[in-house]
């Protein structure tokens, strides 16, 4: 079965995360150049060395990403980490608090 990276979900994660801060600043963070980092959020696609950084920055699966039919989505924790970093209506100030809530209510659960 075909797959392919979601790249307009992958860009929205990225820039939700990313809020005001610079490309410079969050591509040192990542690893990556500022130039790949602005290309990515347009929605190219970016190389598997890059894409697993980004997924480890972003604190999600690769699973997250791929679009393939037949495939279920993800559950628990990190499916609703990966909406909200999506989510374009809310802004990052709100999908950051709620990721915050949703680490306490794991947190929680584990008591």
């Amino acid at each position: 079965m075909p797959k392919k990276i979601d790249t307009v979900k992958l860009s929205n994660m990225i820039k939700t995360k990313r809020g005001d801060k610079g490309l410079r600043d969050v591509s040192k963070e990542i690893g990556v150049s500022a130039p790949t980092l602005s290309r990515i959020e347009q929605g190219k696609v970016p190389d598997v060395e890059t894409f697993i950084r980004l997924c480890e920055w972003l604190e999600v699966s690769a699973d997250n990403f791929t679009k393939s039919y037949g495939i279920k989505a993800n559950t628990g924790k990190m499916a609703l980490v990966a909406h909200l970093r999506a989510e374009k209506e809310l802004e990052p100030e709100t999908v950051n608090m709620l990721l915050k809530m949703i680490d306490l209510a794991y947190q929680r659960k584990g008591k």
